[in-house]
């Protein structure tokens, strides 16, 4: 077998699978996988992510950037969670992490790491020990917003509007309902004139 280190989300799952079933993909929204096969069969070195992108919930708190001239990898942090216990490499005491208000540490600037050096992202980087540090963090905001400009509003999928039981919705079959009953003769519901 081959190693490689290069980075890929779960993203890449659905385009490679359509490359895989001959599919296109949806033209009418962006797609932000890549098809793995020019990696996974060494057609090509990279898996076409220059910027990968980290969220914890609905937030980004992290983007990932290999530059293409470069053998650096780097991975700027705009907020982590506050882990417990303290030491901790998780939420442990709650079983969850939280990312937003007391549950997070903003980082201004940015959390800087060279993963290619530093894979467990253990120390920091600042401007006296990378000259690059602001001219790196500047590139990867400005992918940030561009990002950001591309992901549409959604509706709460959890909102009372959203959860709220509809029994208007719901088919109405039913030995005990008197205003309806289930013609089992058709498949269909109606209602009763009862």
């Amino acid at each position: 077998g081959t190693h490689n280190d290069e980075a890929t989300s779960s993203m890449d799952i659905f385009p490679t699978i359509a490359n895989l079933a001959g599919c296109s993909l949806p033209a009418e929204r962006i797609i932000d996988g890549r098809d793995l096969m020019p990696l996974l069969d060494g057609t090509h070195p990279g898996s076409g992510h220059e910027f990968l992108f980290h969220y914890c919930n609905a937030y980004l708190n992290a983007v990932r950037w290999s530059p293409r001239n470069s053998t650096s990898v780097w991975k700027a942090f705009f907020f982590t969670p506050n882990f417990h216990p303290e030491g901790a490499d998780g939420c442990f005491d709650s079983h969850v992490c939280f990312c937003f208000g007391d549950f997070v540490t903003h980082h201004d600037p940015p959390l800087l790491f060279d993963v290619s050096k530093d894979p467990r992202e253990q120390n920091p980087l600042t401007p006296e020990t990378e000259q690059h540090f602001h001219e790196t963090l500047a590139t990867m905001q400005r992918a940030a917003d561009d990002h950001a400009k591309t992901i549409a509003a959604a509706p709460n999928q959890l909102s009372w509007e959203h959860t709220i039981w509809k029994p208007w919705l719901q088919t109405c079959c039913s030995s005990w309902a008197t205003l309806c009953h289930c013609d089992k003769e058709s498949g269909e519901d109606r209602k009763s004139s009862r």
